[in-house]
């Protein structure tokens, strides 16, 4: 039996302020900086420790709807470096998605190594802290590769921890499980850090419209 109601067409009003309507987004809408973070990745010797620097953009996006279902969202885009570098360490861009009607809290990721993927959670809409996962063998919030890092890196299982602090502040835990070729155990990729604000979220395009036609009016 399927939740899903018959009418798979007809939409739901929607409010245009995203920021009002994040539920346990609401504290991670902006513009952060991380300088503490850390990657224990694989490397042929055994585990690795990095030290890594962090910005993360998460900005607001006008309600999306398929048919009857509703999200409000974060679009972002992460970009690290390694201490006193320039050169990009890891690039990410993706979607974080909140749906109210469920409690759904859904993550979109792609990286620039061939990598997607859609971890998923539930949560109530005042949670400080949720955990989202994605597993290989999933095709509703699941993972794809391609065929070299199936081949070298499979990638069976990514699970994010976000905790938002009374402070402002937030942070993550991250466990990537990997099987990689010519190893007898899975290998558990972790990568951590705290975000602090630097700057304030800009409202979606459907707010900001509709606050200057209220300046507009006054």
């Amino acid at each position: 039996m399927s939740d899903f109601p018959e009418d798979i067409y007809t939409e739901p009003s929607a409010d245009v302020h995203t920021l009002n309507n994040l539920g346990p987004l609401t504290g991670m809408a902006g513009i952060w900086t991380g300088t503490r973070g850390l990657d224990v990745k694989p490397k042929a010797d055994g585990p690795r420790k990095q030290a890594f620097v962090e910005r993360i953009e998460l900005q607001p996006i006008d309600p999306v709807t398929n048919g009857p279902q509703l999200f409000y969202g974060l679009r972002y885009y992460i970009h690290i470096t390694k201490p006193d570098q320039v050169k990009t360490y890891h690039e990410q861009v993706g979607y974080w998605l909140w749906e109210p009607a469920t409690g759904a809290v859904i993550q979109t990721l792609a990286i620039p190594r061939g990598q997607i993927a859609m971890a998923s959670g539930t949560t109530t809409a005042d949670a400080t802290s949720f955990e989202l996962v994605a597993r290989r063998d999933s095709t509703a919030y699941g993972i794809c590769s391609n065929p070299f890092l199936e081949h070298a890196f499979t990638t069976v299982e990514y699970r994010i921890k976000v905790d938002i602090h009374a402070d402002g502040t937030w942070g993550y835990d991250e466990d990537t499980v990997m099987l990689i070729r010519g190893k007898d155990e899975p290998f558990h990729h972790t990568d951590r850090n705290l975000l602090t604000k630097v700057a304030e979220p800009t409202p979606n395009p459907m707010a900001l419209q509709a606050l200057q036609a209220l300046a507009a009016a006054a």
